[in-house]
């Protein structure tokens, strides 16, 4: 038995920021975002919108490419690093708003590389014969973090809101490193069990080094601290990102060419035989550095990063669902699937769709 993805979907929050919008709150240009990161705009989910709430149109759109009904699912997997609340996540209020019935739903916290940590699980719960149809979802609010005041806000949202005051623009530039990065949005894919021997999840590899955890990491919340929230944290941003970015850098330009060849290896294949490589989108440069490692050409791989920023869990299956849009990756095609993030966590997957 081999878990086949047979639906995939996204959702874009319609609320769109490109650079442009972001020098006019801090020390910023286009041009600065581009050189770094390759991002040219990203979108912002609404004031009541939390992280379910933006999976839900995605995962609509997923059942439907698959051709089933919220009550076919067996089990829901959602990887997400802004869960709705501390506890209980996303999960189970995604399962009331899809009226999902009693099945199991569950959060896994692997951040940048959530997606294809849930690809893995949903794909062993199927081999295992446990389940016939798992639901995997990545989506993220990631406004949530951002520290920016009211006026901020009005700011972003309305070139003609007028300046802001050199002391706001200060200390938005303090965090500017990060806060250009994030965007949200959701992507959902559909795995369904099949004894079709020429589709499906081929197999995986999976990597964690908690001796890098703090490269990527949040210094705020959690069970390290008495209380474990405090003012003092938001004060000191201590609820935002800390992303060393040219150490990341180095440990994904090489971590994610080698857990390619490592999975392609384990399975007698090689890099012509992959159709098409969707890596995490953080960072466009990454991936440059990715494709020149690996000596990819242009057309065997796909980035969106352009339009949406990082979307952390979100961005593996919000690409393929686009990729498959385009006709990039079409049927019987040999996909790898590869992402690296906190944890530090690393994994590439393999399936033929």
């Amino acid at each position: 038995m081999r878990a086949v993805i047979t639906g995939t979907g996204r959702y874009i929050p319609p609320t769109t920021v490109d650079n442009h919008a972001l020098a006019r709150i801090m020390d910023t240009s286009d041009e600065w975002i581009q050189v770094r990161t390759g991002i040219v705009e990203r979108h912002y989910a609404d004031d009541d919108m939390a992280s379910s709430d933006l999976a839900v149109p995605a995962v609509r759109d997923a059942l439907e490419a698959a051709g089933i009904g919220p009550e076919d699912l067996d089990y829901v997997i959602f990887a997400t690093m802004t869960p709705d609340y501390y506890f209980p996540g996303s999960a189970p209020p995604l399962q009331e708003k899809l009226g999902l019935g009693d099945i199991p739903c569950l959060d896994i916290r692997q951040q940048c590389a959530g997606f294809v940590y849930a690809l893995q699980l949903g794909d062993a719960l199927i081999r295992s014969g446990q389940y016939r149809r798992v639901l995997l979802v990545g989506a993220e609010a990631h406004v949530m973090f951002m520290p920016w005041s009211r006026r901020t806000w009005e700011v972003v949202r309305d070139p003609d809101a007028g300046p802001l005051s050199e002391d706001e623009r200060r200390k938005n530039t303090e965090t500017r490193d990060r806060t250009v990065l994030f965007g949200d949005g959701a992507g959902a894919v559909v795995l369904e069990a099949s004894e079709d021997d020429g589709r499906g999840i081929l197999g995986h590899v999976l990597h964690t080094r908690g001796s890098e955890a703090r490269r990527l990491w949040v210094n705020g919340g959690g069970s390290n601290y008495r209380p474990y929230f405090h003012p003092d944290m938001f004060a000191r941003d201590d609820h935002i990102p800390i992303v060393e970015g040219r150490k990341v850098y180095a440990l994904a330009v090489t971590h994610m060419p080698e857990v390619t060849l490592e999975v392609l290896d384990r399975h007698g294949l090689t890099l012509d035989d992959l159709d098409l490589v969707i890596m995490h989108q953080a960072n466009l440069r990454i991936n440059e550095g990715v494709q020149k490692r690996l000596g990819l050409p242009d057309e065997k791989v796909f980035n969106n990063i352009q339009h949406y920023g990082n979307t952390t869990a979100g961005t593996i299956p919000i690409a393929l669902h686009e990729a498959l849009e385009q006709g990039r990756a079409r049927p019987g095609d040999l996909v790898c699937l590869v992402g690296l993030g906190s944890g530090l966590n690393w994994g590439a997957l393999l399936c033929r769709l």
